[in-house]
């Protein structure tokens, strides 16, 4: 039985699976896989289905598939190894070799937070976000953790060049079938299920920009490593995040550099993972040190955590949608206004002049709507020019390694909410006056426009729906 990508955090025992943890285990797989059989039509077969998809209640079904969009669903052996390595036992193992070697064998710790994972930890402490987030930092260096950065930088550099993408496939749209509609890229659970599920169907449309997440392993192995004097075999790189999925993401080929002999990103580990480690150890938040975040640039002085424009996510659609009016129209959007339509995860935005309708963008989040998307994209009837996908219900604040409530995978939605409204209280920032991003673009990436910045920023996504897949028992 092949291991879903939502139960790598299942725990071990001497490096293996509990039997009990293993039977649930199969019983999910097989659940998933009977689904599944369905997938390559694309459809919500059943009424119960149909009701979840339309955001109705649906009694005693169960919300199969939400939490994850890896559900060609499942993972290969070789996956499920790389995968099973990133866990507290692998980050414990580095922290025991620093202890016992010396010091010049030591691997320098380095830990990205994602600025989803934040809300999270600041309702379990009940502090707002900047304190919550200094004691977190905190706690991670008195583990021996040498660097804590948040991956905001990353995500600006992500947003920037999703911009620039889409004015330059929207210009190219009349001779390029392939150029419209743009569909996001930053979800790995939606990057997978695109590529081995939906194939040249969708993959030509993914945005190349790579995810936050990658940027920043770019950007720890390669510009911060060399500012310190360090190889990046030296540089330990933990990325803590909301969702399962980023483990599957870290360990995709691409996220490897050759040149540097080193994975971008060698572990990620979710919030509630991290949170389970301060219970397990028995920390007193009020006890813990106040310590302010690193600074990408080495800069000294407290790094306040911000937030991008958007839901409750990286902002992607809201950030395009006002660079594109004023690139392509000249007009300045100080609101996005959205419109529902089937559910709260899927809904629109427009943007309008003289009754001409000049932009129409959405926010298709969950894996029914995603569903519902398809079905268009099969007969040709999808109206937008960008679609920002996420395979969360609720985006990237209800990733299941945090928001995980019942054992049916169903959020808990009091933690969500409560999430949702410390996210929104950040200071929100933006990308394009960021002199960090302006620097870094010159000092690392030799220009906006460079083929420097193209290798680090850029990436591209493959048509994977023929590869063959032993591994798999549909």
């Amino acid at each position: 039985m092949p291991v879903c990508v939502f139960l790598t955090s299942q725990r071990t025992v001497g490096g293996k699976m509990s039997e009990a943890a293993s039977a649930k285990r199969k019983e999910k797989c097989e659940n998933c896989t009977k689904q599944c059989n369905k997938k390559n039509d694309g459809v919500v077969a059943t009424a119960e289905e149909q009701h979840e998809a339309n955001g109705e209640a649906s009694g005693d079904s169960q919300p199969l598939l939400s939490a994850c969009l890896s559900c060609d669903g499942c993972v290969s052996e070789e996956e499920s190894l790389k995968i099973g390595q990133q866990n507290l036992e692998e980050l414990n193992r580095i922290l025991a070799l620093n202890k016992k070697c010396d010091a010049a064998e030591h691997k320098v710790l380095v830990v990205s937070l994602c600025p989803q994972s934040l809300p999270f930890f600041a309702v379990k402490f009940d502090l707002d976000i900047a304190e919550a987030t200094r004691k977190l930092c905190g706690f991670l260096k008195s583990l021996g953790v040498q660097y804590v950065f948040d991956t905001t930088v990353a995500a600006g550099f992500s947003i920037l060049e999703s911009q620039r993408e889409f004015v330059q496939r929207y210009r190219r749209r009349h001779h390029d079938s392939q150029a419209l509609p743009m569909f996001t890229s930053s979800c790995p659970g939606w990057i997978r299920y695109a590529e081995r599920v939906l194939g040249n169907l969708v993959t030509p449309h993914i945005c190349t920009a790579r995810s936050p997440q990658q940027i920043m392993g770019c950007l720890v192995k390669d510009y911060i490593s060399q500012q310190q004097k360090l190889s990046a075999e030296k540089v330990f790189h933990v990325v803590l995040a909301p969702c399962f999925d980023k483990k599957l993401e870290a360990v995709r080929e691409e996220f490897y550099s050759s040149l540097l002999d080193s994975r971008y990103v060698d572990c990620v580990l979710t919030s509630a993972e991290v949170y389970d480690m301060m219970e397990r150890r028995e920390v007193s938040v009020a006890e813990l040190d106040s310590v302010p975040l690193d600074h990408v640039l080495g800069e000294v002085g407290d790094t306040a955590p911000v937030r991008y424009e958007g839901r409750t996510s990286e902002g992607f659609l809201e950030h395009v949608f006002k660079h594109a009016a004023k690139e392509l129209f000249g007009l300045d959007v100080t609101e996005v206004t959205y419109k529902t339509l089937r559910n709260r995860d899927f809904q629109e935005v427009t943007l309008e002049r003289d009754g001409e309708t000049l932009l129409q963008f959405a926010a298709v989040y969950g894996f029914r709507n995603i569903q519902t998307l398809v079905q268009r994209i099969r007969k040709g009837r999808v109206p937008y020019q960008l679609v920002e996908v996420l395979s969360c219900p609720g985006g990237c604040l209800s990733g299941r390694g945090q928001a995980g409530g019942d054992a049916a995978g169903r959020p808990d939605k009091a933690l969500v909410q409560q999430m949702e409204d410390a996210y929104i209280s950040l200071p929100v920032a933006l990308p394009e006056v960021n002199p960090a991003l302006h620097t870094l673009y010159q000092e690392w990436l030799e220009g906006q426009d460079s083929a420097q910045a193209g290798a680090k920023l850029r990436t591209q996504y493959r048509d994977l729906s023929h590869a063959p897949t032993p591994h798999m028992q549909w």
